[in-house]
């Protein structure tokens, strides 16, 4: 039994675990560079309630990470994933961000209403649109990983040419 490629059957793209694994990396970098351009744009801090230091920040930041992997691989896990899963991803992730900092200014301030004006500051200064934004892009990059057909490249010679 013959096949028309010698070096196997049709591509499947790359793998789910190579894909979650790059659009993580991607994520994490996007959201990075993201929210220092708001810092930069804006001339102020990200979380700048005085007192806080950057736990609150970082653990949102790790949060919207795991989030963002385990959306991503709900997707990942089936043979052709969705373009359609991207908006999910990208909203879930923004939310468990702001949730976890919010969580997080409660436990280190304790108090409600000092979480509640760092989220709300999340979401009017732009820090919360990055992430959604970012997570879009990076969630679309893995599907589209995950979902290209790529061969390897061949020479003409090599190609078959049915006459």
């Amino acid at each position: 039994m013959s096949s028309s490629n010698p070096r196997g059957p049709e591509s499947a793209g790359v793998s789910a675990l190579l894909a979650l694994v790059l659009a993580t990396i991607s994520f994490f970098a996007l959201a990075v560079f993201g929210l220092g351009a708001v810092s930069i744009v804006t001339d102020s801090d990200i979380i700048s309630a005085p007192g806080l230091g950057q736990v609150p920040g970082a653990v949102g930041m790790l949060v919207a990470v795991i989030a963002f992997a385990l959306g991503l691989w709900l997707a990942l896990r089936r043979p052709r994933p969705s373009f359609l899963a991207v908006p999910g991803i990208a909203v879930g992730t923004a939310l468990a961000h702001l949730i976890a900092v919010w969580i997080g200014v409660a436990m280190a301030r304790g108090d409600l209403i000092v979480a509640t004006a760092v989220a709300g500051d999340l979401v009017r200064g732009g820090a919360s649109a990055v992430l959604l934004a970012a997570a879009a892009v990076a969630a679309w990059g893995g599907i589209a990983l995950r979902r290209t057909r790529a061969e390897h490249p061949r020479w003409p010679w090599e190609r078959d040419d049915e006459e």
